[in-house]
């Protein structure tokens, strides 16, 4: 300690260390909570005046820092780092391996009292040091920590495989078939939803899920070899669900005679071809690059919960025609997922991993027996005569019911075929519409966002480092490609990266990259099967409905907990994500209810009405073309979300830190570490044919 009188002393010199006995034990309550008081925008604890602790010697700050995504090194005072010469001189690998709790006691873990790594002890040395500090290399997990937590926990501590790690044949395959098992709902139930609206029979249905997972399968495939190579699941997207919904329920389809479904797929498949090729082109030139300057946690969390908010109108009113059925399918699936989600049996939470197949399961045998029983059975009642031709009254009255709670009334099991291979074109040619490839090329930029915000979380939880801006663009690009198949192949939708797949990831604790890719060779060979698309496509309205509330309930909280990344506390952030999810409801209802008359007669069901503005919005200029895609584009919630946040979020200032920042790997240390390179280099050396490509590589 200095001998001068601290009165006279013009600022103080560095802190002595502190003895590791007189170190205090962080309190229980931060231990249980996780409770991180820098990370989540609150203010400091010690400004609460709830704890008065004595005063003792400054500790380094090893809170982490988001501009960097690592943690922060020790402040510098008078040239010389804090904390300099706590300990002596060790290895370099024990200092990346030993950090120093916020307390002064040493950790082997990478976690502290609040659930943070810490930052590396710094070694001694006699030489002086500059004014700026060595930036630590050491990657830090800014997911939030807690022992107790079902997800999103730092990856070391709960992971059973990470990216690169091989199990046996058995742990891939039961981990393989349960993974795609979780996502059930996000790959079967958007072909549920848009076949029939486009007047499509139960075996047009069958073949469009049977194409679904042939898609899924060969896409997943390419994206974990070619593309980010995370362990993501490519499947349809719900942020193609509304545009595809209006683009099917255009002006210029409402009159057609004939075959309804195969017209409106083709002008689906050209719509959905030209704006992949948008994505493409927006992925592998580098401009995705650029355009990462503008995607933020706070952009994408209200974007991607619009997504999920906008089928308001379609969920419950379609339940509540079989309230019964519908109702206990989404309480089952409730009570799995939150009440029994800590259960497990074998090792395995086996209600929070199968929530949805198993909810369907039970209801599915249950409308069985009541079907079988009689319940829904009406003397002298047909399911299958239309309702204009039924003239007793008594049927009329129950054909409604019969309809959606009796679980025969489609024959697409029965008349499915064994064996069915889908092939590209297999409706037709594609019809190729400016109008609505415009409206797919914008729904490929909010895919994208989607995507990046799912790089990020997923790259957090197995790899080694967050992908460089090279390795998204090449993922982005790489999705573009598979949309551009899933259009040859005729799935009626875009393909991206499932948000979903994070939290089942997280959930599931399997991150390698094998058992996604031995899944995606199962749903391959499930497609070739007739029978399971036929099965699928037999699954009642009314379930379908269920399902898909608690699907979009799930997507808009994972796109709101994408505000974990970012200062989730600051005033600023709270407005622009409040205006955005606001506008993304409100601005999308005056488009879709200007120029309807309380009493007009619209020839489509009341839950597809929003989706039908191209022909009574307030644009009405003599360009009939752009009237369409500027009414379609402000009647879509997602659209008007993304607008909204984008501009406020890169408009009001804000540090790089209280905007959340997504930080991505120096391409330069990526190229030198091993680790990183091994997480995200191309297979069969082919990095070495592009490192000429900077911007889509390491």
């Amino acid at each position: 300690m200095s001998n001068s009188d601290p009165k006279t002393r013009p600022r103080p010199g560095p802190w002595p260390p502190a003895p590791e006995g007189s170190a205090m034990p962080p309190s229980s309550w931060a231990k249980r909570t996780g409770f991180r008081p820098k990370f989540s925008g609150e203010t400091n604890a010690g400004d609460s005046g709830q704890i008065a602790l004595p005063q003792r010697p400054r500790e380094p700050d090893a809170q982490p820092d988001l501009e960097a995504g690592r943690a922060r090194p020790a402040t510098v005072m008078n040239g010389v780092p804090e904390g300099e010469k706590t300990q002596p001189p060790a290895d370099k690998d024990q200092s990346v391996k030993k950090r120093r709790d916020s307390d002064g006691v040493p950790k082997s873990s990478g976690h502290g009292a609040n659930g943070q790594a810490q930052a590396p002890s710094l070694p001694a040395d006699p030489q002086p040091q500059s004014r700026r500090p060595v930036r630590s290399e050491e990657i830090v997990d800014v997911l939030p920590q807690s022992a107790d937590d079902d997800g999103f926990v730092g990856r070391h501590s709960h992971m059973k495989y990470e990216l690169r790690d091989t199990p046996g044949l058995v742990p891939i395959g039961l981990y393989g078939f349960q993974h795609y098992l979780s996502m059930l709902g996000s790959l079967i139930l958007i072909p549920l939803v848009i076949v029939p609206a486009m007047g499509g029979t139960y075996e047009d249905t069958a073949n469009v899920v049977s194409t679904v997972l042939f898609v899924s399968g060969l896409t997943t495939l390419l994206h974990t070899s070619f593309g980010s190579r995370l362990p993501l699941i490519q499947g349809p997207s719900f942020i193609y669900l509304a545009p595809a919904l209006a683009i099917i329920n255009s002006p210029e389809f409402q009159g057609l005679n004939g075959n309804n479904f195969k017209h409106i797929m083709k002008e689906l498949q050209g719509a959905i071809i030209i704006g992949s090729t948008f994505q493409t082109i927006l992925g592998y030139s580098g401009l995705m690059s650029i355009i990462l300057r503008l995607i933020n946690p706070v952009v994408v969390a209200p974007t991607i919960a619009a997504v999920g908010l906008s089928f308001y109108s379609y969920g419950f009113p379609l339940v509540g025609t079989c309230l019964e059925i519908g109702a206990v399918q989404i309480l089952l699936v409730v009570i799995f997922s939150l009440y029994l989600r800590k259960i497990s049996i074998f090792g395995h939470r086996v209600f929070l991993i199968y929530a949805v197949p198993l909810g369907l399961a039970i209801t599915w045998a249950a409308a069985f027996l009541l079907t079988e029983a009689g319940a829904y059975s009406y003397k002298g009642c047909d399911t299958h005569v239309p309702a204009s031709n039924i003239i007793s009254e008594h049927c009329r009255k129950h054909v409604s019911r019969m309809k959606h709670c009796r679980i025969d009334t489609s024959h697409a099991l029965k008349s499915s075929p064994w064996f069915r291979f889908p092939y590209p074109l297999q409706w037709g040619t594609p019809v190729f519409t400016w109008k609505m490839a415009f409206i797919m090329c914008v729904a490929s930029i909010i895919a994208s966002v989607d995507s990046v915000g799912s790089y990020h979380a997923s790259s957090l939880l197995v790899a080694s480092r967050p992908p460089t801006p090279g390795v998204l663009s090449r993922g982005i690009g790489l999705e573009g490609l598979s949309s551009v198949l899933a259009g040859l192949w005729g799935t009626g939708i875009g393909s991206t990266t499932l948000t979903e797949n994070v939290h089942t990831i997280a959930v599931t604790k399997m991150g390698s990259r094998r058992v996604v890719e031995l899944g995606a060779c199962i749903l391959l060979a499930l497609s070739l099967v007739g029978k399971v698309g036929g099965f699928i496509a037999s699954i009642p309205e009314v379930m379908v409905a269920a399902l898909l509330c608690f699907m979009w309930a799930m997507l808009a909280a994972l796109g709101l907990s994408n505000l974990r990344y970012s200062e989730a506390g600051s005033s600023r952030n709270i407005i622009i994500v409040g205006l955005s999810l606001f506008f993304s409801l409100s601005v999308p209802a005056y488009f879709q209810q200007y120029g309807i008359s309380p009493n007009s007669n619209l020839s489509v069901p009341s839950y597809f009405q929003p989706y039908i503005v191209a022909s009574h919005g307030p644009f009405r200029s003599s360009y009939g073309g752009v009237n369409y895609v500027l009414n379609t584009l402000f009647s879509l919630h997602m659209v008007v979300a993304f607008l909204v946040a984008v501009i406020l979020d890169n408009t009001v200032p804000g540090s790089r830190q209280e905007r959340g920042v997504y930080v991505w790997s120096d391409p330069e240390v990526a190229r030198r570490e091993p680790a990183v390179s091994k997480d995200y280099e191309l297979p069969f050396r082919i990095s070495r044919v592009f490192r000429w490509v900077k911007w889509v590589g390491l």
